[in-house]
C-alpha cells in the first residue's frame, strides 16, 4: 500500500533476476537438498546486538528474530545444523575494542561464510579479510559504503541486502506531518559514527525534501546513550517539532530509550523499522521485516561467488502506526492516513 513506484520497478527487476539466477542454478545440477554436503560448513554471525537482545533470539524466539528465521531458512534448504551445519554467533556490542576482539575471535574459526548484520559490522569484517565470503544482512548504502563496485555486480568477496533507500526522507516528513500538521520543526537523530555516510546518506534527502513539506530541519547528533533524554528533551517544545530516526544500528540498539524519551516529551516520532513499535514507537516506514541472508549462504555454499550475486534491495515497504501512542499523544489521525497504513496496532 506504502510501496513508492520506484522501489516497486526496483522490486520487479530483481524478482526477474531472482529467476534467471536461480534458473542458471538449477542448470548447473546443484544439489537440491544440502545434506549432500560432507562436511559440516560453518556459518561465521556478527553483530552490533548485545546477545541478549530480544531482535537476536538467542533467548527467546519471537517473529522478529533474527537468528532463528536466519537457522530456519537455512534448514528450510537443507542445511541442518549439528549435521552439515554449524553457527558462531558473535556480538561486537561494547565498542571498538569488543568489536575488534569478536571478529579476530571469529576469523580463528575459518568460517566458510560470514554473515553481518550492520554497516559498521560489515566494514570491521571487510577490514580484516578479502577472501572469505560476506553477506551483509541489512546495509543501507553498501555502494557509497565501499561494499561493493555496484548492486547489480558487486565485484570481490562481498554481497547481500540493503534495507532503504535515500529517498525515503521525504516519505518520513510526509508521514509525520500527515500525523500532526501543526509540526513545523524536524529533528533528525543519529550517531554520525554509525549511521550511513556519517548521517547524511538521509539527512541531505530530508534537508532537500523540507520546504516542501513546510519544515525546518535540526540534525541531533548523539553518541553517548546516557545523552539521548536530554537531547530529545531540548529538542521538544514550541514551535511544534516532531523527530525523525533514520535507519542506524545505533538506534536500532537504543530503542527503547530514544522511544521512552520521544513519549516522555511528547514528541511525535517516525522510525525506520517496526520494532521501534513495539518500543513505544509512534509510526514506522521502512523495509518489511525480512530474513533473507540465507538466500545467499545458500548460494554460496553450494560454489556461487558473492561478485555475481547482485545486492538486492527490500521487496516491499510498510507503514505502521501505533494507535495507542497517538490517542497518548493527543493526535487525531485522519482517516486518509489510517486506510493507508499496512498495519495499525491498537
Amino acid at each position: 500500500m506504502s510501496d513508492s513506484p520506484a522501489s516497486r520497478n526496483r522490486t520487479a527487476a530483481l524478482r526477474r533476476r531472482d529467476v534467471v539466477r536461480f534458473g542458471i542454478a538449477a542448470a548447473l545440477g546443484w544439489p537440491g537438498s544440502a545434506s549432500a554436503q560432507e562436511r559440516v560448513r560453518t556459518i561465521g554471525m556478527v553483530s552490533g546486538l548485545p546477545m541478549n537482545d530480544r531482535l537476536m533470539g538467542t533467548q527467546s524466539n519471537n517473529e522478529e528474530s533474527r537468528i532463528p528465521l536466519f537457522k530456519a531458512g537455512l534448514q528450510r534448504l537443507g542445511w541442518v545444523e549439528g549435521r552439515n551445519i554449524k553457527y558462531e554467533i558473535r556480538s561486537t556490542y561494547g565498542g571498538p575494542a569488543a568489536r575488534t576482539a569478536a571478529i579476530n575471535d571469529l576469523m580463528e574459526l575459518k568460517p566458510d561464510v560470514i554473515v553481518t548484520a550492520s554497516t559498521l559490522e560489515t566494514a570491521a569484517v571487510i577490514a580484516v579479510t578479502r577472501t572469505i565470503p560476506i553477506v551483509f544482512a541489512t546495509a543501507a548504502d553498501p555502494v557509497g559504503a565501499g561494499f561493493v563496485e555496484s548492486l547489480a555486480r558487486p565485484g570481490g568477496n562481498v554481497t547481500g541486502f540493503t534495507n532503504s533507500h535515500a529517498e525515503m526522507g521525504g516519505k518520513w516528513l510526509q508521514f509525520l506531518k500527515e500525523a500532526d500538521p501543526r509540526i513545523m520543526r524536524i529533528g533528525v537523530l543519529f550517531n554520525p559514527q554509525t549511521a550511513p555516510r556519517g548521517g547524511s546518506y538521509f539527512l541531505d534527502p530530508i534537508e532537500a525534501a523540507a520546504s516542501s513539506v513546510g519544515v525546518t530541519v535540526q540534525p541531533l547528533r548523539i553518541g553517548d546513550p546516557a545523552a539521548i533524554d536530554a537531547s530529545i528533551a531540548a529538542f521538544a517544545g514550541d514551535p511544534a517539532g516532531g523527530l525523525v530516526v533514520p535507519v542506524d544500528s545505533y538506534t536500532v540498539i537504543h530503542r527503547q530509550a530514544i522511544a521512552a524519551a520521544a513519549a516522555r516529551h511528547r514528541v511525535p516520532a517516525i522510525y525506520a523499522f517496526r520494532y521501534f513499535i513495539e518500543a513505544g514507537g509512534l509510526m514506522s516506514y521502512g523495509a518489511s521485516l525480512e530474513v533473507r541472508a540465507a538466500e545467499y549462504v545458500d548460494l554460496i555454499l553450494r560454489g556461487a561467488k558473492p561478485s555475481d550475486l547482485p545486492v538486492q534491495p527490500p521487496r516491499r515497504y510498510e507503514l505502521v502506526i501505533n494507535r495507542a501512542v497517538a490517542q497518548a499523544l493527543g493526535l487525531n489521525l485522519s482517516v486518509a492516513l489510517l486506510a493507508r497504513a499496512d498495519d495499525v496496532v491498537e
